[in-house]
């Protein structure tokens, strides 16, 4: 691997498709977040018959013609979906579609042609469909260059603009922003990476370069600039990841090692990622569970007491379970993680009764249940046998700051709209609305 590195074509290698993920990265947060990720692949497939006529205008594979062509063929692509999105019944994605079918349809049958034509120097233009990283030279290194440049640049001057474009587009044009304009820079950036592109990792896989990585940043970050800068890092790592591979087994193409890097990176990111990946989510989706059934069973509690007219304290499992329709196995589950809590207590007779701690908690679950209620029949309007339901989803999930809300809101009522009391903490409180 070092003597690979040593070698002045391998770092060019190194640093062309480093450079390339970068740029790529970055402009896919943009694409990504506008809902577009289609369009890349769009662009990509739509190159390839401007890169077969740039060779057949021009006999030979140079570098700044191709690029043009597929630059042309690209833009031609963009206007055409959106010709046929503003100007038909057809949606957005129907159009792209249409498009990519129809360009890339083209380009093979151009790409065909040229095999079957006899010029001389067509040998290696079929790269463009699978990319050529392993042979980028330095002025192609040079080209990524300053692309990635000319990109950055862009994006640090309109950043503002495009997070506005891309969040909020009636806003920003009712806001008096040129979002014509803004939509040609940001298309015309993203055309630019595309072409490049092509020509390192093909028609076939720009699509995943320009996506996946800000897919893959998007499972870490809620800010856009910090999203952008992981995209683009995770974009370059994947370039040097891929030509790393290439070194150690030389059999190994370039570019599909690239998107291969990507998709573990995109897989990883969905899967452990703090707040939005599948485990974080997977574990609090159980721990709400958790919390919901130790709120209920508490609320049954309270009830019990509330019901009972002999004023027992503690009750049996098969009590509870009758309250509150529990499971068996929830419902033992669930006493014992009370129980370790000390909200409830074992009494004589295996019977069961909440402890100082566990009143006061069952007394806020019913509190908040009996307000909402009383909240969606006052001020909603609802009907007093359609509110139950509602308010035993919602009472999970009021915070101390909207119970004080609807306390104000309510005037700190006294009873629900069944007529049953609604408990405080405060014994005063109580007697007062009681009265």
């Amino acid at each position: 691997m070092n003597t690979f590195l040593s070698d002045p074509n391998a770092q060019a290698v190194v640093a062309g498709v480093m450079l390339l993920g970068a740029s790529a990265g970055l402009t896919g947060t943009f694409t990504l977040v506008r809902k577009r990720a289609l369009l890349g692949d769009a662009i990509a497939h739509a190159m390839l018959p401007g890169v077969c006529l740039a060779f057949l205008l021009t006999g030979q594979k140079n570098p700044a013609w191709l690029l043009l062509g597929a630059l042309v063929s690209g833009w031609l692509s963009l206007l055409s979906m959106d010709f046929i999105a503003r100007h038909s019944k057809l949606k957005p994605d129907t159009a792209i579609a249409i498009v990519l079918s129809t360009f890339f349809g083209l380009g093979i049958v151009l790409l065909t042609y040229i095999q079957h034509s006899g010029y001389g120097d067509q040998a290696g233009l079929d790269k463009f469909l699978f990319g050529k990283a392993a042979s980028l030279t330095i002025q192609d290194v040079l080209v990524f260059g300053w692309v990635a440049a000319f990109i950055v640049g862009v994006v640090l001057v309109f950043f503002r603009a495009f997070r506005m474009l891309a969040f909020d587009f009636d806003f920003a044009a009712a806001a008096g922003m040129p979002v014509r304009l803004l939509e040609f820079v940001l298309a015309t950036i993203t055309v630019l990476v595309v072409a490049t592109g092509i020509q390192a990792v093909g028609v076939v896989l720009m699509a995943a370069l320009l996506i996946t990585p800000a897919a893959a940043a998007r499972f870490w970050t809620d800010r856009l600039w910090s999203m952008a800068g992981l995209s683009a890092l995770l974009g370059s790592t994947a370039g040097l990841f891929g030509v790393g591979i290439s070194a150690l087994a030389p059999a190994m193409p370039t570019g599909p090692w690239v998107v291969v890097w990507l998709s573990v990176a995109a897989a990883v990111s969905a899967l452990a990622a703090p707040r939005r990946g599948i485990l974080a989510r997977s574990a609090l989706r159980r721990r709400n569970a958790r919390k919901m059934e130790r709120e209920n069973v508490l609320k049954a509690f309270y009830q019990l007491q509330e019901a009972n007219p002999l004023q027992l304290t503690a009750f049996s499992k098969e009590d509870i379970q009758e309250r509150g329709y529990f499971r068996y196995s929830i419902l033992r589950k669930t006493l014992a993680r009370l129980r370790r809590l000390g909200l409830v207590e074992v009494v004589s007779q295996l019977r069961w009764q909440l402890t100082d701690k566990g009143l006061g908690e069952s007394r806020r679950v019913v509190r908040l249940h009996r307000l909402w209620e009383l909240y969606l029949s006052h001020k909603l309007g609802m009907a007093d046998d359609h509110i139950h339901d509602s308010a035993e989803a919602i009472e999970h999930l009021l915070t101390p700051d909207m119970e004080k809300r609807l306390l104000e809101e309510l005037c700190y009522p006294a009873r629900d709209p069944h007529q049953s009391e609604i408990p405080y903490d405060d014994p005063l409180r109580s007697q007062n609305t009681a009265l």
